[in-house]
């Protein structure tokens, strides 16, 4: 069987459940099998920056992180169910990407 391979990244959360509702909406509607949304590993990037922009008095540290939250979803392959998936708003910030398998 064909299927669609979605995969969503973000560094909102809520943005990717929005889409993912969306998509689940649209897998109802035109009864194609839909398997996930799979969260995947959260990936964390973190950087630590002395406060103090000349290196004189107190050793105090900041610590900044970004988390970027990622999902997948196999939608199985439908024209008219693609062309819909297609047509979803994408927020600012998302990161989707399809692929055929």
């Amino acid at each position: 069987m064909q299927k669609a391979r979605i995969k969503l990244a973000s560094t909102d959360i809520g943005k990717i459940n929005e889409v993912c509702n969306y998509i689940k909406e649209i897998s109802d509607r035109t009864g194609v099998v839909m398997k996930g949304p799979v969260p995947l590993p959260r990936k964390s990037l973190k950087i630590t920056t002395r406060r103090s922009p000349s290196g004189e008095g107190k050793a105090s540290w900041e610590r900044y992180e970004l988390r970027i939250h990622k999902r997948l979803i196999d939608l199985g392959l439908d024209e008219r169910a693609l062309r819909l998936v297609m047509r979803v708003p994408i927020p600012e910030g998302l990161n989707i990407e399809i692929e055929m398998l």
